[in-house]
């Protein structure tokens, strides 16, 4: 009888990573015989999670995921965790690693009853050491995401209502208060992207110290804001938030009668007020400085500067839509919410690239796929016009040394036409269809400009690439016969 296997699968937007992540694993286990269940954290919720009964009775388990997970169901095992983009690119060899316990960890802790149907993902046990905070930062990351986007595009459509005089002259729509935009705006970019940076915080410090955590976490973030020291002070309130808690939680040690009041009044007491004041006299006001200097820095950026910053853009789209390119995203977060525009245009060029240039080949060159390769071609198109940039892995993953040479040239191309053309663009997700929202991206013909010629330029060099792999390979048969 083959062995049991066990996964959990979990990217950072619950998107499409996950979602291949566990196609990939499932068909891996079945070429090498072996019974799977993969728990799917996404961004809906948990689905087809494993029971106590399927981790007990597993021999291997994988986590490929690219933020932190509750391990505690998994005391005792050996899993090997990997990110979502190494279980989409080699599911056999990390199923076959798990089996063998080549390079798994044993999971220690308190074990979860096995009669709790919570699943959270949430609160790694390894709390401490630099290599986890990225998986932290990257949580509350896909916490922000919806609330950016939500907010963005409803601060977008603000935009739409064009302008209307006013007792003071021409202003914008949104700025008459009372009036259909001005809610809209309210909602959008007052409550909606005003709630971007203290929600980044407060899941930071929950995956670092768990529920306790998400209070200070959240208090933090709000001083962020109010301090200006933007994404930047978020990020640092949620890590300081978190690590502190957690600490906290570990060195008070109260008698049996009093620990009820530890969770409701003592760690929410300390951990906000060290954090609250941390912010105001400690962190705050370099931070603020820094994240002015870098506003400044971006808004007078000309010429070669932007040239470095959109191969810079390019070249970190390697994986695409992955945790490295999601990093990437969150910075043109930032510098949008900064009121600096032209980053986001971008990146959101960057990632819509090289689906529809992979595309692109598979039309212009026919003779160089497979019948499913052109199929796939056709919703690699759709899903690039979208921004969703995994359309492109399928191809990637087929033929790495082929097509991401394309994809991460052709991305920084339409991104240096695009800085160096000072498009601009005030929503942070939609792909092509924002062209349809007046006033959103300021240069659409530039912008369509850039689009057309990036992925013209991905489709050349993928086209070249793979005709040079054929050739290879017809003579390397030709002499085989010979």
């Amino acid at each position: 009888m083959g062995k049991r296997v066990v996964a959990i699968t979990s990217c950072i937007t619950g998107i499409a990573h996950t979602y291949m992540a566990a196609k990939a694993l499932e068909n891996a286990a079945e070429e090498l015989g072996y019974e799977i269940s993969v728990e799917k954290q996404g961004a809906s919720g948990a689905e087809d999670v494993l029971s106590a009964e399927d981790i007990a009775a597993a021999d291997a388990v994988v986590f490929a995921t690219d933020k932190a997970v509750d391990e505690s169901r998994f005391v005792g095992k050996d899993v090997l965790i990997i990110s979502c983009d190494a279980g989409i690119k080699d599911p056999k060899g990390a199923i076959e690693k798990a089996v063998s316990k080549t390079g798994t960890v044993r999971i220690s802790g308190e074990e979860q009853p096995a009669t709790s149907v919570e699943v959270t993902t949430t609160g790694s046990s390894a709390a401490s050491g630099a290599s986890t905070i990225f998986k932290h930062i990257m949580n509350g990351v896909s916490h922000m995401l919806p609330i950016v986007v939500a907010g963005g595009i409803l601060t977008a459509v603000s935009y739409a209502f064009g302008n209307v005089l006013s007792d003071s002259g021409i202003v914008w729509a949104f700025e008459a208060e009372g009036t259909l935009p001005y809610y809209i705006r309210q909602v959008g970019a007052t409550f909606g992207l005003g709630m971007m940076v203290p929600v980044l915080s407060a899941f930071i410090a929950d995956s670092v110290a768990d529920r306790p955590g998400f209070v200070p976490g959240l208090i933090g973030g709000l001083i962020a804001v109010q301090i200006q020291s933007g994404f930047i002070g978020g990020i640092l309130a949620g890590l300081f938030a978190g690590y502190l808690t957690y600490w906290l939680n570990k060195a008070i040690k109260l008698p049996p009668a009093f620990t009820g009041l530890k969770p409701i009044l003592i760690l929410p007491l300390l951990s906000t007020t060290i954090v609250g004041l941390g912010m105001y006299y400690v962190i705050g006001t370099p931070v603020a400085a820094l994240t002015a200097a870098i506003t400044s820095f971006l808004s007078s950026l000309n010429g070669a500067g932007n040239v470095v910053l959109g191969i810079v853009c390019g070249l970190l789209y390697f994986d695409l839509g992955g945790a490295v390119s999601k990093v990437l995203y969150a910075f043109a977060i930032g510098a949008l919410d900064a009121g600096v525009y032209g980053p986001m245009a971008a990146v959101m060029l960057c990632g819509m690239v090289p689906p529809i240039g992979v595309a692109f080949a598979t039309f212009f060159k026919r003779s160089l796929w497979t019948q499913e390769e052109r199929d796939s071609g056709k919703a690699a198109i759709l899903l690039g016009f979208s921004y969703i940039t995994e359309g492109a892995i399928p191809f990637a993953t087929s033929y790495p040394l082929q097509v991401l040479p394309g994809c991460m040239i052709g991305g920084a191309v339409a991104a240096v036409m695009s800085l160096l053309m000072g498009i601009e663009c005030t929503a942070p997700h939609g792909g092509i269809f924002l062209l349809f929202i007046p006033n959103v991206i300021n240069n659409i013909p530039g912008f369509l400009i850039c689009l057309i010629v990036g992925s013209l330029v991905c489709a050349a060099i993928v086209i070249a690439l793979m005709t040079l792999r054929q050739n290879k390979g017809k003579a390397a048969g030709g002499q085989q016969t010979a």
